[in-house]
């Protein structure tokens, strides 16, 4: 979870109980969590209305095309395992391929 190793996760537990004191605590992840949860509500809600004012032309958008990673991989390259398939060398059943010394 978040690249956290369980060394890590325990020294930020141990820092987080020195910080609030083990009284303050729970009461604390209380808040965290809370925050989280609210965070989350607005970021579904913005989604869900980014969608319904786009209209029903563009009911199939989906935000996380607005990545550029993604916006390329899509647009640019239909099926990554349809192009792993292309680059895969075919048999020659045995024989070299042709060799042209002008092309080289």
């Amino acid at each position: 979870m978040f690249g956290i190793s369980g060394g890590e996760f325990v020294l930020l537990l141990l820092l987080a109980l020195l910080i609030f004191g083990p009284d303050q605590l729970p009461k604390a992840a209380q808040q965290i969590g809370r925050v989280l949860r609210q965070l989350r509500t607005m970021a579904n809600s913005a989604t869900q209305d980014l969608k319904e004012g786009l209209g029903p032309e563009y009911k199939d958008f989906d935000v996380q095309d607005l990545n550029p990673k993604r916006f390329v991989q899509k647009h640019f390259w239909d099926d990554p395992e349809e192009e792993q398939k292309a680059k895969k060398p075919t048999r020659l059943n045995g024989k070299r391929p042709p060799f042209d010394p002008e092309a080289t």
